[in-house]
């Protein structure tokens, strides 16, 4: 039962080398950021949020892709829910940054 908990929150867990690959593997921009803040920033709003993949919260900030469990969008727009968690996500990287 552990065992299996330990790989739920493996697969959660966002790492700098997965957000470089990602992001390369979307766009031929140069990531400007740094990978181990935004990694780290994912994980936690992930679970402030109780979602289970923070890679959902890179995308959103990044490519603004909806989650549609966190109800992000409505008709392709930010919600003030998406617009909170886009906000959270902004300021967890900044206190990882400094």
């Amino acid at each position: 039962m552990n065992q299996i908990k330990k790989q739920q929150q493996y697969n959660m867990k966002l790492t700098s080398k997965k957000v470089e690959n990602y992001f390369a593997s979307r766009t031929d921009e140069e990531l400007r950021q740094c990978p181990d803040c935004i990694a780290a920033a994912c994980n936690d709003v992930a679970i402030q949020f109780n979602h289970d993949k923070a890679l959902d919260l890179m995308k959103l900030l990044f490519f603004n892709d909806p989650i549609p469990s966190l109800h992000t969008h409505s008709y392709s727009f930010n919600t003030a829910t998406g617009r909170h968690i886009i906000e959270t996500l902004k300021e967890k990287y900044y206190e990882y940054k400094n």
